[in-house]
């Protein structure tokens, strides 16, 4: 595996990475971050001799890391998911990500997590305080003899642009030397959240009731006005009084059974899942928009033609149509857009039946890998499960184990190769069973969301 980017792209990432790290302001804070750094006491969940520390560094962002008994001299740093709405909490990395993924503990890696320094969107923000405990750790512990990029949902989002901000020195060596992405959103944010502007039309058009008509009017787009004092409680409401979806089947009405047919139709989501699609597109838009877009739309639906209703013609004369602001795209590229300008070796792996970030990302990424010319460094998988948050464990350690392998030997693994370290390893240690599908091939993303005018 060349340990140095491909020369013309050096100079592109050099750029970004030599900002501010050489600045002594930054490096007496990363000193007196590590000095701070505290013990913490493991939980019980962790293996046996663990060690755990804690602490919040100096951008506000609270970390844990566990180093485990025997430790295999690696570290896998977890980018989380979400972005989580609420201000962020000191024990966030340990009751959320570590106890989801521990199984990178137990496979003897060390693990570190951070909060982020504020709740809701920012990727590039997310990015740097990723980059950041890697450094911290450094600083701490020394240099590990590998440092692997864990990302998941939105952290894969995260963990990518990390990669391409942050990957690679001025020399062109890696300081990341793997990457594992799972359930990522892996089209930046211009084209992964798209399906849910759709849908905020969609829903408007049948439900009219966010907003209702006598209440203050805004742009769908907007997610909420500035200012709006809902909750993700009164949003609920709206949907079930719409369309029953918190209900049984049997306990909707004709009408409410209608409408959510009509609606996760149109949109192609899961029934089940229209009230979590509904809150990102409200309260996460409300954030995007206002805190990184100066309050200017970055999507459009201006030419698409909606189908799958009951009467898609009325539906396409009455949507509401609204128009990307050149600059609010452009920006939400910058922050999290990804040029797929990397060659550090990357496992991704996703579920086929994935409900909330469609296996169809993958396919995006994997164009984004191949129109930069690094696609020879990213191997994909794909489960067959039909969920999102949390995968079967024994496939992590399987991908993690595939992911190690090809750094240390230099063999970049196949499908059938980790569904086989599964298989052979993994599910007889941990819970789950493997479900790969080393068949399968990620559709084009315009066959899942509708494509938009150029």
């Amino acid at each position: 595996m060349p340990k140095s980017i491909l020369p013309w792209r050096r100079g592109l990432l050099a750029i970004g990475l030599l900002a501010g790290f050489c600045d002594p302001l930054r490096a007496d804070a990363l000193t007196r971050d590590a000095e701070s750094m505290a013990r913490a006491g493991c939980p019980d969940w962790l293996p046996r001799a663990t060690r755990c520390y804690s602490g919040q560094d100096t951008h506000g962002a609270y970390y844990w890391i566990a180093i485990p008994d025997g430790w295999n001299h690696k570290l896998v740093l977890h980018s989380h998911g979400g972005p989580r709405p609420n201000a962020p909490r000191p024990d966030d990395p340990l009751d959320i990500d570590l106890r989801q993924y521990d199984v990178m503990v137990r496979e003897g890696y060390a693990w570190a997590g951070s909060s982020y320094r504020r709740g809701g969107y920012g990727v590039r923000m997310a990015a740097e305080d990723t980059d950041y405990l890697r450094r911290l750790f450094v600083e701490r512990f020394g240099q590990p003899d590998r440092i692997y990029l864990h990302g998941q949902s939105w952290g894969g989002n995260v963990a990518a642009k990390a990669m391409e901000l942050y990957g690679t020195d001025a020399e062109g060596r890696h300081r990341y030397d793997g990457a594992l992405l799972t359930s990522g959103v892996l089209g930046g944010g211009t084209q992964a959240y798209q399906f849910r502007a759709d849908l905020r039309a969609v829903y408007q058009y049948y439900c009219a009731n966010h907003p209702y008509p006598g209440e203050r009017q805004y742009p769908l787009w907007e997610g909420l006005p500035k200012g709006s004092d809902m909750t993700p409680e009164a949003l609920n409401a709206r949907v079930d009084a719409c369309t029953g979806a918190g209900l049984p089947a049997e306990q909707r009405t004709l009408v409410q059974q209608r409408t959510l047919n009509n609606i996760v139709d149109v949109v192609r989501i899961p029934p089940g899942t229209l009230k979590a699609h509904m809150r990102w597109s409200t309260f996460l838009f409300q954030d995007m928009v206002e805190q990184q877009l100066d309050g200017a739309s970055p999507f459009s639906n201006r030419g698409v033609r909606y189908r799958g209703s009951s009467n898609d013609d009325a539906l396409n004369k009455g949507i509401s149509r609204f128009d990307g602001d050149a600059r609010a795209v452009e920006k939400l590229g910058e922050d999290a857009g990804l040029t797929g300008m990397t060659d550090i070796p990357t496992v991704t792996m996703h579920a086929i039946d994935d409900p909330i970030i469609f296996v169809e990302n993958e396919w995006l990424y994997r164009r984004a890998r191949e129109d930069s010319g690094t696609a020879d460094s990213l191997v994909q998988i794909y489960t067959d499960e039909a969920v999102h948050s949390k995968l079967s464990t024994p496939q992590y350690a399987a991908a993690l184990e595939a992911l190690d392998r090809w750094v240390e030997r230099d063999r970049k693994p196949t499908p059938e190769a980790i569904a086989r370290y599964c298989e052979t390893r993994e599910a007889s240690v941990y819970d789950g069973g493997c479900h790969f599908d080393t068949d399968y091939e990620v559709a084009d993303w315009r066959a899942r969301v509708y494509a938009r005018q150029p």
